[in-house]
């Protein structure tokens, strides 16, 4: 599917719902020097093209009791395509993995997975990374802190 081009108001546009996807589409249309209407024209515009894939709220992690992240690095016994299918099917049904990454290199798939602490990540591994199909080996290492984190794209 071909986009369509984007122009500099449009990236404006797409910087400022990055960080306030909550903005009133009247305060979006000043912030990047439109009218409300033609605001609102570009915006659905930009959702119908798929540049905008859906608005989220984030969550704190340390709210949820989500404050563990843990990356981990699957290998599988095979490459077949029922092998890697069978896994990702399986992987998406983890309600504490986050992303799930094919990855070229080392590991067949990187995971970003968050747990409470030590003693519930030990506890997803045994119940769910333990059991996916096709598992050779995994890795895990547990971050200590978050450098930086976004959701921003450079646009």
């Amino acid at each position: 599917m071909r986009h369509m081009d984007i122009d500099s108001t449009d990236r404006r546009i797409l910087m400022v719902l990055q960080k306030q996807g909550r903005i009133s589409n009247a305060d979006l249309a000043d912030r990047v020097n439109l009218s409300a209407s033609a605001c609102h024209r570009r915006v659905n515009r930009l959702e119908k093209e798929k540049y905008i894939r859906d608005y989220v709220a984030l969550l704190d992690p340390k709210m949820v009791e989500r404050s563990t992240t843990v990356y981990v690095e699957i290998a599988l016994n095979g490459q077949s395509d029922d092998v890697l299918s069978d896994f990702e099917k399986a992987v998406a049904r983890v309600p504490d993995v986050l992303e799930c990454h094919l990855m070229a290199g080392r590991a067949d798939y990187l995971l970003k997975v968050v747990a409470k602490d030590t003693e519930d990540f030990a506890r997803i591994h045994r119940k769910f990374l333990a059991n996916l199909p096709g598992v050779a080996q995994l890795h895990s290492s547990f971050s200590l802190r978050t450098v930086r984190q976004t959701t921003e794209l450079p646009v």
